[in-house]
């Protein structure tokens, strides 16, 4: 089935009403415009640059005199005009919000079908002469809506008051099936980021609490002693409660920076792997180490929720070793066994009975890395290596990655 495309100044009519015919070139395949919308749904293309391209393909196609889409506002009771071909400015200020129930818009989304009535008879009064002049007899509305739930309208205003055709029709509503879809999928996406960001935050707030702000706890505890030294006149106690408050205030900053630094990188946007490289290099200068990333995994599908935790986790390992183990080489691998991810990151240093070595998770967040691997449904271990060193291990679960590539 194809749809004709007519140029909207050379609209011509038969002794019927009826367009008259056009060549093979001006017909539009029903197929490429719904191709158009899958490929703009997979895309990360702008949802309301989308649904203004495919207003114009509906007013193109339609042989309309003007067109808006409105999109439904997060209260559930309003309208949204995003864009107009056509319309005027003061009519689209008038109209840049309307109650859902308002005429045919309120109509389309009761019955959640395409409706279409005389522009008289269905728009405010103060906006019907502005459509009269534009020689707009009739509009439609197209209601955008995807499982039981509306979710916008398009609204198209024509001169002729005779019903648009079947096929014409059948295409509108294939459209507004896909882009309801599209605009569901952006909800969903704009949910899920302020999810994460949720998470992030606890988080972080976890992180800080369970190092600096223990620190600095610390540190308090100790002025108070340290003043009642004074009082006394104790210079021995002072001296030494001055001494813990000084060491504290130093490990404090570099918490801090620590904090600063690891929340200020951010996952490469093409995925795990390039942000593993990138992060190993960075290491490599900053612990005057040799660290090397190992991917051994033929293939990594994961989620990016999953991507994010595994990132942050080795992170926070690299960090340790490079804190404590005054290690000379650092190996960060990545398998996929067995329908298991397994990451290890292992060191040639002090090991876990070296100075400092056995406060790893106490003053750098162990807990924190064990939370992130409960996310993954998987299991972190530190373990001494029998040559030297130690070796922090994550495992956790594929089928999420193996559902995906199904």
């Amino acid at each position: 089935m194809t749809i004709q495309i007519i140029p909207a100044g050379s609209i011509t009519k038969s002794t019927q009403g009826t367009p008259a015919s056009v060549s093979a070139s001006d017909r539009l395949p029903v197929i490429e415009v719904l191709a158009e919308i899958a490929s703009s749904m997979s895309s990360d293309a702008n949802t309301d640059q989308m649904l203004l391209r495919f207003l114009e393909i509906m007013v193109r196609i339609s042989r309309a005199r003007a067109g808006a889409v409105r999109v439904l506002t997060a209260d559930g009771e309003h309208l949204r005009m995003i864009g107009s071909i056509g319309l005027s400015p003061t009519l689209m200020d008038r109209e840049r919000f309307v109650p859902l129930e308002c005429g045919i818009c309120g109509q389309a989304t009761l019955s959640q079908s395409t409706q279409y009535d005389s522009v008289l008879q269905v728009c405010q009064k103060q906006v019907r002469h502005i459509y009269t002049s534009l020689q707009c007899n009739t509009v439609y509305a197209v209601p955008l809506r995807h499982k039981g739930k509306v979710l916008g309208v398009y609204n198209l205003f024509m001169e002729e008051p005779q019903p648009l055709s079947e096929d014409i029709r059948y295409l509108f509503n294939s459209i507004s099936e896909h882009l309801g879809m599209a605009l569901e999928n952006a909800r969903l996406t704009r949910e899920n980021i302020r999810i994460s960001l949720m998470n992030e935050r606890t988080m972080l707030a976890n992180q800080i609490h369970d190092s600096l702000a223990q620190t600095l706890a610390y540190a308090k505890m100790r002025l108070t002693v340290l003043n009642e030294a004074l009082s006394d006149n104790d210079q021995e106690r002072s001296n030494r409660y001055l001494g813990d408050v000084e060491e504290a205030v130093d490990m404090a900053y570099s918490e801090l920076r620590n904090l600063i630094t690891q929340f200020r990188d951010r996952i490469d946007p093409r995925g795990l792997v390039p942000a593993l490289q990138e992060m190993v290099e960075s290491f490599r200068k900053k612990a005057n180490a040799d660290v090397d990333f190992l991917n051994v995994a033929q293939d990594v599908v994961l989620t990016p929720e999953e991507e994010i935790q595994v990132f942050h986790i080795i992170q926070e390992s690299l960090y340790n070793i490079c804190k404590h183990a005054r290690a000379r080489h650092v190996v960060v691998t990545l398998d996929l066994h067995e329908n298991e991810y397994v990451v290890n990151v292992a060191d040639d240093g002090v090991g876990l009975r070296g100075s400092g070595s056995s406060d790893i998770g106490k003053s750098f967040g162990l807990t924190i890395m064990r939370e992130r691997a409960a996310k993954l449904n998987g299991k972190l271990s530190i373990e001494s290596r029998p040559a030297g060193g130690t070796i922090i291990r994550l495992a956790f679960p594929a089928h999420h990655g193996v559902e995906e590539q199904k």
